[in-house]
């Protein structure tokens, strides 16, 4: 579409001068991921979790993600056995956290190198012979009804296990099964054969999957110590499962209404107990944590640290920081591990060679970016964003310190294809002098993003190039000066095509009418 922008009306020609508009220019499966770690967790109400989620729950990691074991359009979960970020509940479609919640962060904290999964099952008030596939039938025929009902959730005949096993599958398509964590047993204080059953629905899956318990630790916890059920049974699972470990439950509390479940506070660091005891089996040592950095640049297959972006200035959306290490500390959030584009860094963004040179691409809503950015100047800046889509719907918003400054956007059609960028004013926002973190939200899936330009509206330069509506006549000269050609055009559409049309040679040309002008990059 080139550099003009319907929506808007006009783009400022300091955001014209900051880019250029590009004209012109069958998947194999791949290898399972060896650094996409996935963990199978199941039991009962406690490992799904009865504490509501707070703040700090819901910060996606983009190396903590989920196979959805239940339908929730609400959190646009809608296909069993896909992949999805871990946000509250994991277990289901409500807003509660469990111990897997803050056993995946802590695992995603300490492994920098890697993306973790959770494979969710969990059934409240459940005996362990749900899991157990051999007795599952004759147990759900004597169950309560509202347990029926529950189980299934996971499967319409009621094998969870089966779910389990189903979903882990389709995960070794793409990572590796790493280890199992359970909590389980509120209901089974009296069942003598709960320790050999316990092995018994542990080694079933692994032998469903082709894989044996030396290599898939497993992690249990012990039942809430103030309250009704505790006893010594988990703490002994150990010396009766091979590769088996427990984590403690001491000093955490109850949530005060029941004698079964914890609190909050207890989840959150039952979560990091259970972590510590997986990375002892693997071998893995928690690690500090380490904040993002601004980018400096691309080295080989590494990125260097750089300075802050200043503003005013342009920031290149594919020169996001650089992430960090520990909760908080990621510069993006990307709803696969995979670098689609294949080019420029070595990460999860989706970056390919479009725009000016490279771009952000293949983009989802929910997706982030961030950049540290250093403001020289207490004062009022414009921003615009060099863009392309093929549709309707894409949108994104900017935010400055998790603030919003830029309201969700709607980018207009800019060509039947994703090659065709233009620019996009966003108005203008005040900033406040010193450093900062601006964040790219995409809140409308596939938008391409070349950069943002934040600049100060005092050094535009007025007329504003704008394509009238109705027939006019633009004069094209290379940048040498020499008038290269005339055409007539109605739209802005119009005019970058027919410039296209006109040129035989890629280059920039400048683009004159009456009262405005503009430079174009044409590239065949």
């Amino acid at each position: 579409m080139g550099m003009f922008n319907k929506v808007s009306g006009f783009a400022s020609a300091v955001c014209v001068a900051a880019g250029f508009v590009l004209f012109g220019a069958a998947s194999s499966e791949a290898a399972p991921d060896p650094n996409f770690h996935i963990y199978i967790a199941y039991g009962q109400s406690n490992m799904g979790g009865t504490a509501d989620a707070q703040s700090a729950d819901k910060v996606e990691n983009s190396r903590f993600k989920i196979f959805a074991t239940q339908k929730c359009s609400g959190k646009g979960r809608n296909t069993l056995g896909d992949v999805y970020p871990a946000v509250p509940s994991l277990f289901n479609c409500g807003n509660t956290i469990s111990i897997a919640d803050w056993f995946g962060r802590t695992m995603a904290d300490s492994m920098p190198d890697v993306t973790v999964a959770i494979i969710p099952v969990a059934v409240g008030g459940a005996s362990i012979k749900l899991f157990d596939q051999d007795q599952y039938k004759s147990y759900l025929s004597t169950a309560e009804t509202w347990l029926q009902n529950y189980a299934k959730e996971y499967a319409s005949d009621g094998n969870v296990t089966k779910t389990i096993i189903d979903i882990a599958k389709k995960a070794q398509e793409k990572g590796v099964i790493k280890g199992i964590i359970f909590h389980q047993g509120e209901t089974d204080g009296g069942y003598s054969d709960w320790p050999k059953i316990v092995k018994k629905t542990r080694d079933d899956i692994l032998k469903a999957l082709n894989l044996s318990s030396d290599t898939v630790p497993f992690v249990a916890g012990e039942l809430l110590r103030e309250g009704c059920c505790y006893s010594d049974r988990v703490s002994k699972l150990p010396n009766t499962m091979d590769n088996t470990y427990y984590a403690s439950s001491e000093n955490l509390k109850g949530n005060g209404v029941d004698r079964y479940h914890f609190n909050h506070d207890a989840y959150v660091e039952f979560g990091k107990r259970y972590a510590a005891q997986m990375l002892k089996a693997v071998n893995r040592k928690p690690v500090e944590p380490v904040p993002q950095k601004p980018f400096g640049k691309v080295v080989g297959d590494s990125v260097v640290a750089g300075e802050p972006a200043e503003i005013p200035g342009r920031i290149e959306a594919e020169n996001y920081d650089i992430n960090g290490v520990g909760t908080g500390n990621s510069s993006y959030a990307d709803n696969d591990s995979e670098n689609r584009g294949g080019v420029y860094r070595k990460d999860g963004v989706d970056i390919y060679e479009g725009g000016n040179n490279y771009a952000i691409g293949y983009t989802q809503e929910g997706e982030w970016l961030e950049y540290t950015v250093n403001v020289t100047e207490t004062r009022k800046y414009g921003i615009c964003a060099f863009v392309a889509s093929g549709t309707e719907s894409s949108s994104f918003s900017l935010l400055l310190d998790d603030k919003e400054i830029v309201p969700s956007t709607k980018v207009p059609k800019t060509g039947e294809d994703w090659n065709s960028y233009d620019v996009l004013e966003l108005g203008e926002v005040e900033f406040t002098e010193g450093e900062h973190v601006l964040k790219l939200l995409i809140t409308g899936n596939y938008v391409n993003i070349d950069w943002i330009n934040v600049y100060d509206p005092r050094l535009a330069i007025q007329p504003k190039f704008v394509a009238s509506s109705g027939p006019q006549t633009y004069d094209v000269f290379d940048l040498l000066g020499a008038h290269v050609g005339r055409v007539e055009a109605a739209t802005a559409q119009d005019v970058s095509q027919k410039v296209r049309a006109l040129v035989k040679q890629n280059g920039t040309y400048l683009v004159k009418s009456r009262n405005s002008s503009a430079a174009i990059r044409v590239m065949k």
